[in-house]
């Protein structure tokens, strides 16, 4: 039993780092639903180290680049994994107008002019959203939004219907499913983190605040996702995944603004 749960944990970790993993861990797509419990885990790991990078640097470095280093370490960890699925959907909604032609788009592997601009500019705000929040939250703050919006976007697994990619697309592997005892360990896994925030201070309504813009935005993107497509597909999971991030940095920017 444990060294299921182990393979399966090892599974999400495999499946969203670049961190090696024992060779005995296997990939089906049996185990990549279970995973899915996980995943929010794995941005525990993954905020972690973007909190850890930020604050070594910032012991050398102006707070703007010790934000850019910690966000240039995430990416290398995750192989810019949300970051592909957001581009290839702002290619595929920007320049997409059936089911059809946007799903045909988001297969690509070429990127597009909406992708290229939709991912700098999503990497702006996250950079400057970070830069102007106090030194001192920042690495709380990248602990949560990494594992927040993981179970935000892992909650479309439960919410929303998957659209089937045919066998000629470029689809990676994808959790497909979650039943809601598998949900409940991932939301436990993505709420927890901002228990951090009450221990400095921060009052229980602007946490509820940042829970209310990020549910807001999974709303919103699962309504037009489903609007134009029917569902989801792995690209919009990767976009819920930096919206949602985005979102709860621009939230806590918002209310610092009123004094944290």
């Amino acid at each position: 039993m444990i060294r299921r749960e182990i393979q399966i944990f090892f599974a999400a970790l495999m499946f969203f780092t670049r961190i090696p993993c024992p060779t005995w861990v296997k990939h089906s797509q049996e185990t990549l639903n279970k995973a899915s419990r996980y995943f929010p885990l794995i941005g525990w790991i993954v905020g972690a180290i973007g909190a850890s990078v930020f604050w070594i640097s910032s012991l050398l470095f102006p707070p703007v680049l010790a934000v850019l280093l910690s966000m240039i370490a995430t990416i290398l960890l995750t192989g810019a994994f949300h970051e592909d699925g957001f581009a290839d959907v702002c290619d595929g909604f920007g320049g997409g107008w059936t089911q059809e032609e946007i799903l045909r788009i988001m297969k690509d592997s070429r990127i597009g002019v909406f992708g290229a601009i939709g991912i700098m500019l999503m990497l702006a705000l996250k950079l400057m959203s970070l830069t102007a929040l106090p030194r001192s939250f920042v690495p709380i703050t990248l602990f949560a939004g990494h594992s927040l919006s993981r179970f935000a976007s892992t909650s479309l697994l439960y919410t929303h219907r998957y659209v089937r990619e045919d066998l000629l697309s470029k689809a990676k592997p994808l959790a497909r499913q979650i039943n809601p005892t598998e949900l409940g360990i991932a939301a436990f896994f993505g709420v927890a983190p901002l228990l951090f925030f009450i221990v400095q201070g921060v009052a229980f309504w602007r946490i509820l605040l940042c829970l209310g813009t990020v549910w807001g935005a999974l709303w919103w993107t699962g309504r037009y996702f489903t609007r134009w497509i029917g569902g989801y597909t792995g690209d919009c999971l990767g976009a819920v995944q930096q919206i949602t991030e985005a979102i709860f940095y621009l939230t806590l920017v918002a209310i610092s603004w009123n004094s944290i």
